[in-house]
């Protein structure tokens, strides 16, 4: 009975040529080439495909912890610091005075994903997500006249059919200015 395998591009190219060379298309001296191992390790990933199919070539450490991974101990200690003292701060300027004063030493990136898991940091992208209440629309016509007087050159134009017709057809007085002042 199948089952699925996940396997990571690189791997794919592994199988293939596995493949390949179990179907006698291909030498281990050229697989080792093409996948740019040596010819001992090509051996291996046979000897890994025989008995266990593509499930053999895949990655024994995908989905288990890293070895250089902090204790939670570790964890809980550093984020009891950053709220206490730096609950303001982002993660990089924390992870200096961490340093600094308490002589806890973690990477800035390791403390923004912790920060960020604790709710204590939000990223930028995610503070602007938040929605705000749309500000109504103002008139631009009217807002534009209510702090600028018109131009003297609309003024002794006020009386002529031309501005009349602008103003009516609500085209801002200022485009109607640069209108007059280039012709």
């Amino acid at each position: 009975m199948p089952c699925l395998v996940a396997l990571s591009q690189n791997e794919l190219h592994r199988l293939e040529a596995i493949q390949k060379i179990r179907e006698r298309r291909l030498s281990v001296v050229q697989a080792a080439e093409l996948l740019r191992l040596s010819r001992a390790q090509v051996h291996r990933l046979l000897q890994a495909y025989d008995p266990d199919g593509a499930a053999g070539l895949t990655s024994k450490k995908r989905g288990r912890p890293s070895n250089r991974r902090h204790s939670e101990d570790f964890r809980n200690a550093a984020l009891d610091l950053v709220r206490e003292h730096y609950v303001d701060f982002g993660p990089t300027l924390a992870a200096e005075k961490l340093l600094e004063r308490h002589q806890v030493g973690v990477s800035k990136e390791t403390l923004r994903q912790w920060m960020t898991e604790a709710g204590i940091w939000t990223s930028r992208r995610e503070r602007k997500r938040q929605l705000h209440q749309p500000r109504g629309r103002r008139d631009g016509i009217k807002h534009w006249r209510a702090w600028r007087p018109l131009p003297p050159v609309l003024k002794s134009l006020a009386q002529s059919k031309l501005v009349r017709v602008i103003r009516q057809s609500q085209v801002a007085p200022v485009a109607a200015w640069m209108t007059f002042s280039h012709s």
